[in-house]
């Protein structure tokens, strides 16, 4: 490890230093610990006795090479404090942790898994022009062995199989997998992390992740893995004041903390900025995963994400080293923000002034659509323009749109249970609002659960309710996902979201009606969508298309086979010149190909 480097916060592989590797000498173990007045390792291979650590390199590491450390053994270092006493702590860059609540390092070797992904890394790319349709899941509640058991997940070798065929089945091309860095506390989902390099121990050992995204490639999905580089958990057993001193988090309190009560990192140290980025390169190098979402991106750019309190310069200078560098390193990853404030360019290149993600979630356009879905239909002609508003600002980022895990908890209802009206009601609302985003540019995201209306908010301590698919409005509400899902994956019109000639509005004044029709151009065919979003049937709706086209219906949300009202091979539109007429029943759809 070049130690300037780590200084100025330009290192992106201190985990080839720091952290417990073995070798044929057994295990050699290093950690930073600068304001320490000594060091010690302890664990499985001393009978937890104390094995005193030497000073290394510029005398602020500690090192310790042991002949009985092997993989498997837990560890910690005793780390002295000028002050007086002693703390254990796992070790930062330690690359496997025990299981909750044990809060012991594991000895892991994250060498040993060869990779047989080559073809799909060579050909991967950033998604800008293609296809790109995200199943988000929790590993520990897509699916369970049991809801009784605190510890009754599945490996991540024991799931791989079933999860792939699935996302596959029903036309997801990327799987996003929220936090699996270690953490203490199942219901912080990973977000409050006391392991950055280690994957949690809930779901198995490092090879069994690796073999999971390997699986993944080999069957043609791409793997984003949830990654956090503004806070960590307050646990003393981990980073917090890990030398005795705050060496990760600010010297002040009044900034130390965040609204999640947990601790910020210090960006303005060359260490901690090589800690992050360091962490952030081992996901993408060691685990072959294809992006990374970073989460809470708003509390970098503003202090504590309080805009009235001023951008945080120094965080904001590591967010564009960062990314500079993981894109130099890994050009075809993809590098999203979940970022919910305004800053200008944050999905511009670093050369020219932005921030340097590859996308941002647009949480604009998530909260605005499922605010009009929950209107009553008497107001959205009120509310009409709240669904033509983020195409005002779409082309300023490169957007994803996100309906999320944090949509579905917390008292907040899931989405399909969002949609006004009793139970029934619902259903096709919902049909209907996954076809306009489908259709609306950026790319897509959608939650575990809610590809089949789930009703039930989601709680991580339970599988998903599989048991739901023996009613037929929620087997077929899944079926219908399926086939929303294979035509976004098979028209290339529905895949250049960032080129402005793509999209117009053939309708966005029919706000009486409740009705919108949106078109996406290729040379290939255009598509075009048709809703209507009131409760009223909308009889004789007319729509010029222009002259010397031929329009092929792909899917109507209405139909009977997706319990609907129209019998399969039903027809409610007529084709003539250049006009289209169609009766739209209530809270429904239609999506067209359209030819020359």
């Amino acid at each position: 490890m070049d130690i300037m480097k780590f200084y100025r916060g330009d290192e992106f592989e201190a985990y080839r230093y720091l952290g417990a590797h073995t070798c044929a000498g057994g295990t050699v173990f290093r950690t930073y610990a600068p304001n320490a007045e000594k060091v010690s390792v302890i664990g499985d291979f001393s009978g937890w006795e104390e094995l005193p650590m030497k000073k290394i390199l510029d005398g602020r590491f500690y090192g310790l090479e042991v002949a009985e450390a092997k993989e498997g053994m837990r560890y910690k270092y005793r780390i002295y404090e000028k002050k007086g006493g002693f703390t254990d702590h796992c070790d930062p860059y330690g690359f496997g942790m025990e299981v909750r609540p044990g809060t012991c390092s594991v000895i892991r070797n994250i060498d040993g898994y060869e990779f047989s992904d080559g073809e799909w890394l060579s050909k991967r790319t950033d998604c800008y022009d293609k296809p790109m349709n995200i199943y988000e899941v929790h590993l520990g509640s897509w699916k369970r062995r049991s809801d009784e058991d605190s510890e009754g997940w599945y490996s991540y070798s024991e799931i791989a199989d079933e999860l792939i065929a699935y996302v596959r089945e029903f036309g997801y091309n990327y799987i996003e997998l929220m936090p699996l860095s270690e953490h203490p506390c199942d219901e912080s989902w990973g977000y409050q992390s006391t392991g950055f390099f280690a994957p949690t121990s809930r779901y198995g050992v490092p090879e069994e992740l690796m073999e999971f995204v390997d699986k993944c490639h080999k069957k043609g999905i791409g793997v984003i893995v949830d990654f956090v580089p503004v806070h960590f958990a307050v646990d003393h057993y981990a980073l917090t004041e890990y030398d005795g001193t705050k060496l990760y988090e600010y010297p002040s309190d009044d900034i130390g903390y965040n609204e999640w009560g947990s601790r910020n990192f210090n960006h303005s140290k060359g260490e901690v900025r090589s800690f992050i980025q360091s962490a952030a390169d081992y996901w993408l190098s060691v685990y072959h995963f294809d992006g990374l979402r970073m989460d809470a991106i708003r509390n970098m750019i503003y202090w504590n994400g309080d805009e009235s309190r001023g951008e945080n310069r120094n965080a904001l200078d590591f967010i564009r080293t960062m990314n500079s560098g993981l894109k130099f390193r890994h050009p075809s990853a993809i590098i999203a923000a979940e970022d919910s404030s305004a800053y200008p360019k944050v999905t511009a290149p670093v050369s020219e002034g932005g921030l340097g993600f590859d996308y941002k979630w647009d949480l604009g356009w998530m909260h605005d659509t499922l605010d009009y879905f929950r209107t009553a239909p008497m107001y959205r002609s009120r509310d009409y323009h709240k669904l033509t508003f983020s195409m005002l600002y779409f082309y300023n980022e490169k957007f994803i749109l996100p309906l999320s895990h944090d949509e579905v908890v917390h008292g907040k209802a899931t989405v399909a249970q969002k949609m006004n009206g009793q139970y029934a009601d619902k259903f096709p609302q919902a049909r209907a609002l996954y076809m306009y985003m489908m259709v609306h540019p950026g790319k897509k995201l959608n939650f575990m659960g809610s590809e089949f209306a789930q009703l039930r908010e989601w709680d991580e301590k339970r599988q998903q309710d599989w048991d739901m698919l023996k009613y037929p409005l929620h087997d077929s509400f899944r079926e219908y996902i399926k086939a929303l899902n294979s035509i976004y994956l098979k028209y290339d019109a529905l895949h250049y979201d960032y080129d402005i000639t793509n999209f117009q509005w053939d309708d966005c004044n029919c706000m009486e009606r409740c009705i919108y029709a949106v078109r996406r151009k290729s040379e290939h065919g255009d598509i075009l969508a048709v809703f209507n979003f009131s409760d009223w049937f909308q009889f004789d709706y007319s729509l010029r298309i222009g002259k010397g086209y031929s329009l092929k219906l792909l899917l109507d949300s209405d139909n009977q086979i997706y319990s609907g009202t129209t019998p399969d091979g039903g027809t409610k539109f007529s084709y003539s010149s250049d006009t289209v007429n169609i009766d739209i029943p209530p809270f429904s759809s239609m999506m067209f190909l359209v030819t020359k």
